[in-house]
């Protein structure tokens, strides 16, 4: 499953030529493409699919939906758990070996 996730701006900056922000959602933090939202600002919070911000919104909206989210166990489906899948990396890797 792929969802858009909510997110809140930590950071703006250019990389390559494109706005890019850093977001934080729900503790997973992300570098997220701002070219569809250019006017974001750090501190707002903004809708993300697939490493774009697509739509601004609201904070109690994207507080709502992120602890729905985390409660539903969607974040860890969506973001998965880094120490596992660095563990999978490992393994994968080996048995190439």
């Amino acid at each position: 499953m792929c969802l858009a996730v909510p997110g809140r701006v930590t950071e703006i900056g250019e990389r390559d030529g494109a706005r890019m922000a850093v977001m934080d959602f729900g503790g997973v933090v992300k570098d997220v493409c701002l070219e569809y939202l250019p006017d974001l600002a750090v501190g707002e919070y903004a809708i993300v699919h697939v490493g774009f911000a697509l739509q601004r919104l609201d904070e109690e909206s994207a507080r709502r939906t992120l602890a729905l989210f985390e409660e539903l166990g969607l974040l860890q489906e969506e973001f998965g758990d880094p120490w596992e899948a660095a563990s999978k990396a490992d393994e994968t890797e080996e048995a190439g070996r």
